[in-house]
């Protein structure tokens, strides 16, 4: 189906002339003569992108605009506004209020449709990155069942690698898409049998075996992509097990060979798991968890990012983390 368009003018021929426009070129219309008519539109047709005057009588768009996006039903509505000012001031205020772009009148039909299209094509990719992310959400949920930890670690452990990524110098995308790929780390205990994961005693030489194959079936359950997304979440879920010092698995990987994103998550994993209660243990104290993470400095972690993780400031935030969700 093709997107649906609210058009909003107080002014008869400007809507007659978009209908004209936006239907010839194959997208849907509907049309508001006001602002309060036109929030009641939005709410009832919930378009995909809305065309707001903003000089009209009564409810000009600023304030159309602005209660849109006070509102959790229409907040997400793109915004473009049709008008003839032109002062850099009217257009400071329309992006202050939420507006995503300006169309000036009088209406071109190049510009109109290039603008419309522009901002259909980044809802559509917004909307395609949000799928992504709930699938990646939805997979590290469905390893939750198959494990006796809670969905309390998996949003904590998400939690401390973002606040990591930053105190290393990450950017703000690099940091979000590692919060992002972070709850996929388990998803190969999807393969490993109950048995061995719900086992509250040591496991035999054996079982153990079994339990080290669960990155790599992580691996193939994600599979390869060229969307970063999936991308950052294979390769954590196949190197978060392995240590700076080459022993762990399931590759042997040592140093700077295990991926950043391992490294990072590898440090907030653990530190989770250590500080968190379990049927078959208590919750180590904060204290004694940051010990072990010094103590292995160098043998399981990246030193220098273990030390990052355990400077005050960096520490801080994990800990209105570690108390913001603890377990039930």
């Amino acid at each position: 189906m093709s997107s649906l368009i609210l058009v909003v003018d107080d002014i008869s021929t400007n809507l007659t002339l978009c209908k004209k426009i936006l239907g010839q070129a194959g997208y849907r219309t509907c049309f508001a003569q006001s602002g309060h008519e036109a929030l009641e539109r939005a709410k009832a047709e919930n378009p995909d992108l809305i065309l707001l005057d903003v000089m009209m009588p009564g409810m000009d768009g600023y304030e159309v605009c602005r209660i849109l996006k006070n509102d959790k039903q229409t907040r997400h509505i793109p915004v473009v506004f049709l008008t003839a000012l032109e002062d850099e001031s009217d257009e400071t205020e329309g992006f202050a209020v939420g507006a995503v772009d300006y169309i000036l009148k009088p209406i071109s039909a190049p510009r109109l449709l290039a603008r419309v299209r522009n901002q259909l094509s980044l809802v559509r990719m917004e909307l395609l990155e949000k799928t992504q992310r709930l699938i990646v959400e939805k997979l590290g949920r469905a390893a939750e069942y198959k494990d006796n930890e809670t969905g309390f670690h998996v949003i904590r452990m998400s939690h401390y690698s973002r606040i990591l990524a930053l105190a290393l110098g990450l950017p703000e995308c690099q940091a979000d898409l590692l919060f992002h790929a972070a709850p996929m780390h388990d998803v190969g205990k999807i393969g490993t049998p109950d048995y061995i994961l719900l086992k509250q005693d040591k496991l035999s030489p054996e079982e153990w075996e079994i339990m080290k194959q669960h990155p790599a079936i992580g691996a193939d359950i994600i599979g390869e992509h060229p969307i970063p997304l999936l991308q950052s979440a294979r390769e954590i879920a196949l190197t978060h097990h392995e240590k700076w010092d080459g022993s762990g698995y399931p590759r042997g990987l040592k140093g700077e060979e295990i991926p950043l994103f391992g490294r990072i998550v590898a440090i907030a994993d653990v530190f989770d798991a250590l500080a968190s209660r379990r049927p078959y243990k208590r919750g180590w104290s904060l204290d004694d968890t940051c010990k072990r993470l010094k103590d292995d400095a160098g043998t399981h972690f990246d030193p220098e990012l273990v030390e990052v993780f355990l400077r005050p400031d960096t520490l801080a935030k994990v800990k209105t983390i570690y108390a913001q969700w603890p377990d039930e």
